[in-house]
C-alpha cells in the first residue's frame, strides 16, 4: 500500500502537471513547445490480462496533440519488480499516444537515486529503457518569494530537498511566503492545498532542520499573515512544537552521544549517514546505534 508520503507526493503533480517540466527543465533537457499540461489516465494496461498501473502520467499538448508524456513514479527505496514494468510504462503509454515518451522518478535518498538511474536492458544489450532520475540533489533551490509563489509545489519539493542546505532559512521563507498566499486564494481548494503541503514539509523535515523552521515561524508570527488558515497552522504548528520540545531534547541528547562516540573512534562519516542519525527521532534506535558504536569495526556495522 503507498505510504501517505507517497501519495501526497504525487499530489503535488495532480495540482500543478506543469511541475513536470519544471523539474525536466532543471535537469538540463530541452522540452517541445506546448500550450497546456493535463494529467492523464495511469492506466497502462495493454490487451494482456495483467494490469500496469503508473503513479502518474503528464501530457504535454500542442492544439490538442499529444508532444511529450511523461510517466512519474515516486520511488521511496529500491524495488527490483520496478525494472520489470516500467519499460512497460513507457511502452504503451507511447504506442497509446504516439509521441516521445520519458519516464521521471522521484527519490528520497542518494543510494535509492543510485539506483533507478541504472539502464534498463532491455536483452543482449540491443535496447534500454534510461529513467531520468531527480533526488535531493537535482530538485532546484528555491529561494526567491515571488518565484514560489508562482509554482507552490516545486518550493514545496525545494523544502524538503535542502532542509540540509546553507540556504535553508531562504528555502523555508519562500516556502512559508508561497503556502501562505495559496492559503489566501478564495475557495477552499487554495486553503486545502496550502495544509496539506505545510503537513507534508513539516512530516518530512529531521530533527534540525524543524528547530530552524520553528524559530523562523516564532519571528515570523509577529507579522500579518494573508491567510487566516495559515496563520492558524503556524500558532499550531508553535503549539505542537512547544508540546514535542521535552522529547526532542531526549533524541537531541542522543544524537550527541552517538556523534560524539563516532568522533572518538575516529570513524569517518559520510553526509547521508549524519543525515540519517539526525533525522532520527526514535530515542530508543539512537541508543542502540550509541552502543553499537562503541565497539563496532566501522559505520557500516553499526546500521546494519
Amino acid at each position: 500500500m503507498p505510504s501517505p508520503l507517497h501519495e501526497v507526493l504525487l499530489e503535488l503533480f495532480t495540482n500543478q502537471p506543469g511541475l513536470a517540466a519544471s523539474l525536466l527543465s532543471a535537469l538540463g533537457w530541452d522540452l517541445p513547445e506546448y500550450e497546456e499540461a493535463n494529467t492523464a489516465c495511469t492506466d497502462l494496461t495493454d490487451k494482456a490480462p495483467t494490469e500496469y498501473r503508473a503513479d502518474t502520467v503528464v501530457v504535454f499538448s500542442n492544439s490538442k496533440e499529444p508532444v511529450l508524456a511523461v510517466v512519474v513514479e515516486v520511488q521511496l527505496r529500491p524495488d527490483k519488480d520496478k525494472r520489470w514494468t516500467w519499460p512497460v510504462y513507457v511502452a504503451t503509454l507511447r504506442a497509446r499516444l504516439r509521441c516521445p515518451t520519458v519516464l521521471l522518478v522521484l527519490t528520497p535518498d542518494n543510494r535509492t537515486t543510485t539506483w533507478a538511474a541504472k539502464p534498463i536492458d532491455l536483452g543482449f544489450g540491443v535496447g534500454s529503457v534510461q529513467p531520468v532520475v531527480l533526488g535531493p540533489e537535482q530538485v532546484p533551490v528555491v529561494t526567491d518569494p515571488a518565484s514560489a509563489v508562482r509554482t507552490p509545489e516545486l518550493a514545496v519539493l525545494s523544502a524538503i530537498a535542502h532542509q540540509g542546505s546553507k540556504d535553508r532559512s531562504r528555502v523555508f521563507a519562500a516556502t512559508l511566503a508561497a503556502l501562505d498566499k495559496l492559503a489566501a486564494e478564495p475557495g477552499s481548494r487554495g486553503t486545502e492545498r496550502a495544509t496539506m503541503y505545510y503537513d507534508l514539509v513539516t512530516s518530512t523535515l529531521n530533527h534540525a532542520a524543524r528547530s530552524c523552521l520553528e524559530a523562523m515561524m516564532t519571528t515570523a508570527a509577529r507579522r500579518e499573515y494573508l491567510s487566516d488558515t495559515f496563520r492558524n497552522l503556524v500558532k499550531e504548528g508553535l503549539q505542537q512544537g512547544r508540546e514535542q520540545g521535552l522529547e526532542e531534547g531526549r533524541v537531541d541528547g542522543e544524537v550527541r552521544i552517538l556523534e560524539t562516540i563516532l568522533d572518538a573512534r575516529g570513524f569517518v562519516v559520510s553526509a547521508e549517514v549524519r543525515a540519517r542519525i539526525e533525522g532520527c527521532t526514535d530515542v530508543d534506535q539512537l541508543e542502540v546505534w550509541a552502543r553499537r558504536a562503541v565497539t563496532a569495526a566501522d559505520v557500516a556495522e553499526i546500521f546494519e
